[in-house]
């Protein structure tokens, strides 16, 4: 028996180093597997006739300023900041609101730090530069500009250890430094450098938990797809030494708040926010939990701390969640189908899938290919005559599928793990950034490509005690860039013609070629 055991262990062996074989000889071009993109042609690469009218928005990766560049990869303006800036977002006035990185926050760790809430003019000029980042709270990683001029932000808030294991979070889960849960703020500006919270929500008050009945917040977790099981999500990192994380530092290879004691404190990570209007709803998203949620915007601050209230009747609770029903126990691992997502997004009005949602599915795993790929999903939440969103039959939210995906034809050559998006074009492409390669490209709703641009400019952004960031991984890698339509409001009687001269694109040194020894 045995023998016939071990028999089928070589067979399998086989028959998957054969499929790896094989997938790999199918791979039109190895260098596309170089997921930042480094030793690569930059700058437009691909274009087409009849191309939707407009512009690309971005940061220029380690820079204080945003560009601008039409179809042909031209830099037509740059609104140039003072901070390390990532999410920009176009007013219509010309202006842009964005995240800025405060060079002092203290505590909090856990990528897309920023701090600083700015709105620059045109111009180039500082006309709101709001600070919230203190020791309890820090503005990180997305915004949304509301119609009414006011930004909703996601921050994550200090939380110690005794208080979150008193509200039934597992104590092996648990850093000493506490999680940094997470909220979400509506700030409205005020003068020039203060803002006013106008509205709160916290994921702190809607939480369940079966682990432990004597603790706060216990209760039946697939009976409450509402509520978040607070012990749903990723396991603690390995401990490690303080030597260790000292040697990790001088690496750069750890954030500068890192300590031994509150890595994992960054529990949900949100990475992504978008606000629908006519609903006065608040999508975001969450890779740690693989899940992205929609809340309900128009409580008061008090009803969106409790389960009642509100256009849609239910406080702050979710009004609906997708990608890991595992997380409410409606499933296992073969129905979660979102891994490590960013940029969830409605699609606007008047642009085909109105009403749906997209977001960059970044790596595919667990699936029949078991080669790591990348995706953009778009999917249509299941609601009633009312607007309500329900549950399906086996009491998951829909849909059981997306109703529309983006995977490269050769599946291997579309490939970023973190950060990237998508946005939903006018003309019904979809405009997708492959963010770790800086990679920005269109494609049809059949998956063709159109056009693609290849970031090729790089700040001179310093760390605050002055060292250089290291070129290297990140080289060109870009969190966020959106498509601009020509007809946008903020571009109405502005000059577009290409700067003269062009920023000058940033070249890696040439390789260093291996020593004879390591040969």
């Amino acid at each position: 028996m045995k023998n016939v055991n071990l028999l089928k262990v070589v067979l399998i062996s086989i028959c998957f180093l054969f499929s790896f074989n094989y997938v790999l000889a199918q791979e039109p071009d190895k260098k596309d597997r170089n997921m930042f993109g480094h030793y690569i042609p930059r700058g437009l690469t691909k274009t087409s006739d009849n191309l939707a009218d407009g512009y690309v928005m971005f940061v220029p990766t380690n820079s204080a300023s945003v560009y601008l560049i039409n179809r042909k990869g031209e830099v037509v303006h740059e609104w140039k900041g003072i901070y390390s800036t990532h999410s920009p977002y176009l007013n219509d006035d010309g202006s842009i609101t964005l995240l800025a990185e405060d060079p002092d926050f203290p505590v909090f760790a856990g990528g897309g730090e920023a701090g600083r809430l700015q709105k620059i003019s045109w111009e180039s000029k500082v006309l709101w530069d709001f600070e919230y980042a203190d020791e309890q709270q820090h503005a990180h990683h997305d915004i949304a500009v509301m119609p009414n001029g006011n930004v909703l932000a996601i921050a994550w808030e200090a939380r110690s250890a005794e208080e979150v294991i008193e509200a039934g979070r597992k104590p092996d889960m648990t850093p000493k430094a506490g999680l940094w849960t997470s909220k979400i703020v509506e700030i409205q500006p005020l003068d020039k450098i203060h803002g006013k919270v106008v509205w709160e929500w916290k994921i702190w008050d809607h939480l369940i938990q079966d682990f432990d009945k004597e603790k706060k917040n216990y209760g039946d977790v697939a009976a409450h797809p509402e509520l978040l099981d607070f012990n749903a999500g990723e396991e603690l990192p390995k401990p490690i030494t303080q030597d260790s994380l000292d040697v990790l530092r001088k690496m750069n290879r750890v954030r500068r708040n890192t300590t031994i004691d509150n890595r994992g404190s960054d529990v949900y990570h949100l990475n992504a926010i978008n606000y629908n209007a006519e609903l006065d709803q608040i999508a975001f998203s969450s890779p740690s939990l693989n899940e992205v949620f929609i809340i309900d915007h128009s409580t008061t601050t008090e009803e969106a701390a409790g389960h009642t209230g509100g256009r849609w009747g239910k406080g702050g609770d979710f009004l609906y969640r997708w990608g890991n029903p595992q997380n409410y126990r409606q499933g296992d691992s073969t129905h979660q189908q979102s891994f490590g997502q960013h940029d969830i997004r409605w699609i606007e009005k008047g642009h085909p899938g109105e009403g749906s949602l997209t977001f960059f599915n970044n790596h595919i795993q667990g699936r029949k290919d078991s080669l790591e790929y990348s995706a953009v999903y778009q999917i249509k939440p299941l609601t009633d005559s009312k607007g309500n969103y329900v549950l399906m039959e086996n009491k998951r939210f829909a849909p059981a599928e997306p109703e529309w995906k983006y995977i490269a034809k050769d599946t291997l050559s579309f490939f970023g793990s973190f950060v990237s998006g998508a946005q939903r074009m006018k003309n019904g492409n979809t405009f997708i950034n492959e963010g770790p390669k800086g990679r920005f490209f269109e494609v049809t709703p059949e998956g063709d490509i159109v056009w693609e641009y290849l970031n090729q400019h790089r700040g001179n952004i310093h760390h605050p005690n002055g060292d250089p960031v290291s070129i290297k991984p990140f080289t060109y890698f870009m969190f966020r860039s959106n498509f601009i339509p020509a007809d946008h409001p903020g571009l109405k009687g502005k000059e577009l013609t290409p700067l003269d001269p062009q920023p000058v694109p940033f070249k890696l040194p040439p390789k260093e070629e291996k020593k004879e020894a390591d040969k």
